[in-house]
């Protein structure tokens, strides 16, 4: 059995983190994915793994971090922090296991703190195995580990990542490399340095009485050369775990009492809301400011293009909701990150690394750019008046050059941005939510030129806006739905283009500049949850517009899914396997609650929070079937809707009836 890095499962129930390192987790306590320096590249875990050996002739380790062997778990976040807890025992051991995980606060240091109780009713002899492969920057190549006697430690290495993994006590054995079936036998030979990625340590305990708990902590330590690694480890070391733990759970409990409260006081609202706010701080990088989707779990994209990037659309929600729960600093540093990751004509790409450099992409998205204008301008609003002036000198010339790039993608034949790539990076066509985004993020330009004194750029802007809107509601209405349409001229293949021209319906079709045939439809019919983003956030129509209630009206009928509930992205979705999400039922309660239905979005609000995982997160999609998780463990976009819909919900006017106000929300005083 030899650990590799295609064994890693896409679900992962868990994170730590402090915003420098990013790890994620298993129930088990197994840790499968960590990352460092930045939250989204590189990552350096092959396989970590935990387990006892009893002591007797032919007992093997058993990995506690798994299901094997009878193991059983219990397990979740020490409340109000980024501390992971998990309670291991098995009925073939008499010991338990305990494991507290963290990163520690502005250090560069994970924590695995370990006790193992007795719970047998005679003393107990065993040993405590810590199997490390690090495949720095996941590359198979070129790796060192080595045991480092003078700091009782293991060190892998690889260009400029070093990891020092050692425990609070001097270990009993060692094996530096190729050292997994001995880790399983209990047999490490003492080898102190070879090329490959792995190692593994072991402690011995002895006679340990029934009832009695023993500790060991191991510290892996990061740094750009051995000897940085080594230094963090030795004062991580001197600080011992205790100091440590009381920082970490400090720093935290602090942060969460840094947000504004919870607008809700419904218990099972609050920790959400709580949660929520500690998984967007996990997901933004400590050194740009950048913040990711989710942590990666497809690093072969095997089945998805990969989430651990920033996309501008996703960040213009979350630093919105960040400003929502009064942690504006955050928001701030993300559109200084922006600045980083403008092209030179104005636009902003699909998706970007933390440096600002370009990720995997397909292609432009033009609602990843306006976003991010509409996103700036609500957080120049959120910020106290006395702050207002810097920001706006700090975006001011990145505003007026992405706003330029916005007006030359303004096709002139319908008054409509140009064919990209939609929000769910699916259709290449001209999308009436990414017009709706334009409008937006134009109308925010407009706003931003105002204030630096630029009447001239504000008519033009504005004028441009208008022209946007007004095809919104006359060319994308679909009055027989009664609901946008998706988009117009959406490229199609010739063979679904022959289809609908046989059915009678407009296509069109053209020979671009190198001689291809190119095929559209006229219009997209397809029911999609993103058109409530014409009312909800975008305000080309206001939400008791009859457009905006009949599209909501149909959003919420074609999209529901039979049995388990939720709402999923549009009619013939089978992204794994078409499931409900838990941002487009949230955004759903948005829109209702901006239109007076208190009532409605409280209860589309209490679906999501009763379809959290475990640890208390909010993942991407639940399943259709069985109403468990289904994909992306956490998703930053569905904690930032979470926050959004709850201070929507708890700002939303009474309803009628004083039944349905009654039931509505319960605010805090």
């Amino acid at each position: 059995m030899t650990p590799n890095l295609d064994k890693k499962p896409y679900l992962v129930d868990a994170v730590i983190g402090n915003s420098r390192f990013l790890a994620s987790l298993l129930k088990t306590g197994r840790l499968v994915r960590f990352w460092w320096p930045h939250v989204d590249f590189p990552q350096h875990a092959d396989t970590i793994r935990a387990g006892i050996r009893m002591a007797g002739s032919g007992e093997r380790t058993s990995w506690f971090d798994s299901v094997e062997d009878g193991w059983t778990h219990e397990s979740g976040y020490v409340p109000r922090t980024n501390v992971y807890a998990v309670r291991a025992s098995s009925p073939r051991y008499p010991v338990e296991a305990s494991t507290e995980l963290y990163a520690v606060p502005g250090e560069d240091v994970l924590v695995f703190d370990y006790k193992f109780a007795n719970t047998g009713d005679a003393p107990a002899s065993f040993s405590f195995f810590f199997y490390s492969s690090v495949a720095a920057t996941e590359s198979p190549f070129y790796h060192t580990t080595q045991f480092v006697p003078h700091a009782d430690a293991l060190v892998h290495y690889r260009h400029r990542y070093s990891f020092a993994v050692s425990g609070a006590n001097v270990c009993t054995k060692y094996q530096a490399c190729h050292a997994w079936e001995a880790a399983c036998s209990g047999e490490l030979n003492g080898d102190d340095v070879q090329m490959a990625p792995d190692g593994a340590l072991e402690w011995a305990f002895r006679d340990v009485a029934p009832g009695e708990t023993v500790r060991l902590t191991v510290y892996l330590a990061a740094g750009h050369r051995m000897e940085e690694s080594l230094t963090v480890l030795a004062q991580a070391k001197e600080a011992g775990v205790d100091s440590l733990r009381e920082r970490t759970v400090r720093y935290w409990r602090d942060f969460v009492n840094s947000a504004s409260p919870c607008p809700v006081d419904v218990p099972e609202v609050r920790e959400l809301y709580e949660r929520s706010v500690l998984a967007m701080k996990l997901m933004s990088d400590e050194q740009t400011g950048s913040i990711i989707a989710a942590p990666e779990f497809d690093e072969h994209f095997s089945r998805c293009g990969g989430y651990a990037y920033c996309w501008g659309r996703d960040a213009a929600f979350i630093t919105t909701a960040l400003d929502k729960a009064g942690l504006a600093d955050m928001s701030t540093r993300f559109y200084e990150w922006t600045l980083t990751a403008q092209d030179a004509d104005g636009a902003w790409q699909q998706r970007h690394y933390h440096d600002g450099t370009l990720a995997p992409n397909w292609g432009l998205q033009i609602d990843e750019g306006s976003s991010i204008l509409w996103g700036m301008y609500q957080h120049y609003l959120a910020l106290p008046e006395g702050e207002r002036g810097e920001f706006l000198t700090l975006v001011w010339d990145a505003v007026r050059r992405g706003a330029e790039f916005l007006v030359r993608s303004i096709e002139a034949e319908n008054g409509l941005p140009m064919a990209s790539r939609d929000l769910w990076e699916e259709r290449l066509g001209q999308h009436t939510y990414s017009s709706a985004a334009v409008f937006a993020g134009l109308q925010a330009a407009a706003s931003f030129a105002v204030l630096s004194g630029e009447a001239e750029l504000a008519g033009k802007w504005n004028g441009v806006a208008d022209t946007i809107a007004r095809q919104i509601t006359s060319l994308c209405w679909n009055e027989e739905k009664g609901v946008f349409y998706r988009g117009v001229n959406l490229s199609v293949d010739r063979k679904r283009y022959e289809e609908a021209a046989g059915a009678g319906l407009p296509v069109s079709s053209f020979v671009d500049a190198k001689g291809y045939d190119r095929y559209r439809l006229g219009f997209d019919p397809i029911v999609d949850v993103s058109l409530l983003g014409v009312s909800v956030p975008f305000a080309v129509v206001p939400p008791n517009d009859p457009q905006a209630v009949r599209t909501a009206d149909a959003v919420e009928k074609a999209l529901t899914v039979d049995g388990v509930g939720g709402i999923k992205r549009y009619e013939d979705d089978t992204y794994i396997g078409g499931n409900p999400w838990i941002l487009t039922t949230l955004w759903l309660a948005q829109y209702r609650a901006r239109n007076g239905q208190a009532a409605e979005a409280r209860r589309l609000l209490d679906w999501a929070v009763a379809h959290r995982n475990g640890a208390g997160l909010l993942p991407e999609q639940v399943d259709c079937h069985t109403g468990e998780t289904a994909w992306v463990v956490p998703l930053t976009w569905s904690h930032a809707m979470f926050i959004l819909a709850v201070h929507l919900i708890a700002e939303a006017p009474a309803e009628g009836s004083a039944a349905e106000a009654e039931g509505a929300v319960r605010t805090s005083s």
